[in-house]
């Protein structure tokens, strides 16, 4: 009798235990809103404090060499739950300029520009809504462009969206973090009271302006030799963090962390302005690696072993490792990585070279993304090269090249401080090659780069 309950009670727990291999796991994108890639304990800042952050890191499979593709708050979100650059997805800018082209959309349309550019969510499968076919909840959570949260496909969430009032960017999505917890914890309870798996889209307003924190991180930042901006920049920093603590004690409190897929990236650099409340040159909006690196983190508990990765990685990579997690169906047309097989067998990624692109804040023309394109970037290994185009572009916080390539060497020069362009024409033209087969633009566009280096090398010589 004894024998037979202890086989039954094994194959029950074996059962169990298939079950439960079974069951997709939860799914938290974490995400950034202007932090610079250095600005992180576990990334070696010597003032900043991320304490949750930290620990995330050393849960988490990370890559410290992580970029986004495009270095600005919309498009770099446009990309995280579409999947695709944002010359593919067309929003490639925060808002539509008052262009002729674009009062031509509009017209023949019969809706504005801002509406035009947001339907471009209405074209392409998002992650809530492939998540939505294997059973998931998804919820919407801070920053949020493309309309309400449930026009992504999201079941629930915080935005109503544009034309509501404050909708251009998330509305009353931006209070969570600033004013607590309590959208984000119902939403939990309510995924686990009814035994879904979730999807949370936690993207607060933090550490972006205002830089307004608490007293009490503050004065832990306030020094002599330090200015005010500076402070309070540091201080929004540790401020989000915190939040990341009391979203991740969340699942640990409701048991559910060793089913949870925690994935962390930031939406695009930003270096503060130490006399000024706003960002330095070459950083948000630039393809300079303080507006294009971050971190990117994957943490699944018995599934992902915690790890340095060395290798490159892009948040393009980001929605297919999240589908293949909840064994949803990847888009054929997706041109980022699955990386899941790779981080759970620790094996390297099969892959030395990541693109991005940079646009215009404001859109020249909302059908022609090449209208407001200002430079395509490439890495390969520790290479990385910029080309730079004549889109539209405003006021620009960081210095045009007047189209003269631009290569550096990150290993030696990560700072990006000297241009080897000249010296290594060779190296220039294998990358252009590249990123004409990753992304061609127009020959008008590419005669505008050629007469730049034909113009550049005449001076070279006649010095």
């Amino acid at each position: 009798m004894i024998r037979t309950q202890i086989v039954a009670l094994v194959a029950f727990v074996a059962f169990a235990s298939v079950a439960g291999a079974d069951q997709p796991p939860n799914i938290v994108l974490i995400l950034s809103d202007d932090q610079s890639w250095t600005d992180y304990g576990f990334m070696g800042h010597d003032a900043i404090q991320t304490p949750n952050l930290d620990k995330l890191a050393r849960d988490s499979a990370r890559f410290r060499r992580g970029y986004v593709p495009t270095a600005l708050c919309r498009p770099s979100l446009m990309t995280l739950i579409t999947g695709l650059y944002s010359h593919q997805n067309l929003v490639t800018g925060n808002d539509p300029a008052a262009t002729d082209a674009n009062r031509a959309h509009a017209t023949k349309a019969g809706e504005s520009a801002r509406e035009l550019l947001i339907s471009n969510i209405d074209k392409h499968p998002t992650v809530p809504r492939m998540l939505a076919e294997k059973g998931y909840l998804s919820f919407q959570s801070g920053k949020w462009w493309e309309g309400s949260f449930q026009r992504g496909g999201f079941t629930h969430g915080m935005t109503r969206g544009y034309p509501e009032k404050g909708g251009r960017h998330g509305d009353d999505g931006l209070k969570i973090g600033r004013e607590g917890m309590q959208p984000v914890n119902d939403f939990i309870d309510t995924a686990v009271d009814m035994k879904k798996p979730f999807f949370l889209w936690y993207a607060p307003f933090l550490p972006h302006t205002p830089h307004n924190p608490p007293e009490r991180i503050l004065k832990k930042y306030q020094q002599e030799g330090r200015t005010e901006s500076v402070a309070k920049y540091y201080a929004m920093c540790e401020w989000f963090d915190e939040t990341c603590g009391q979203l991740l004690g969340r699942l640990d409190a409701k048991g559910i962390a060793d089913k949870t897929l925690v994935v962390y990236v930031t939406d695009n650099g930003w270096v503060q302005d130490p006399n000024s409340k706003g960002y330095a040159a070459r950083s948000k909006r630039s393809p300079y690696e303080a507006g294009t690196r971050t971190p990117i983190m994957f943490r699944w508990p018995a599934q992902i072993h915690p790890a340095d990765r060395p290798e490159l990685c892009s948040s393009i990579d980001i929605v297919p490792t999240m589908l293949a997690a909840a064994g949803a169906d990847i888009p054929a047309n997706l041109p980022g990585l699955n990386l899941l097989p790779n981080l759970k067998s620790e094996t390297p990624i099969a892959r030395d070279t990541i693109f991005g692109e940079s646009f215009a804040h404001d859109i020249a023309d909302i059908e022609n993304p090449e209208a407001s394109l200002l430079y395509r970037w490439v890495i390969e290994d520790q290479t990385k090269l910029l080309l730079t185009y004549d889109g539209a572009p405003g006021k620009m916080k960081f210095p045009p090249s007047g189209g003269e390539p631009q290569l550096f060497d990150l290993k030696n020069d990560p700072h990006e401080k000297v241009n080897l362009a000249a010296q290594q024409p060779q190296v220039v033209k294998e990358l252009r090659g590249r990123l004409i087969d990753w992304y061609p633009v127009t020959q008008r566009k590419q005669d505008t780069v050629a007469s730049a280096e034909k113009a550049n090398e005449k001076t070279r010589r006649a010095k």
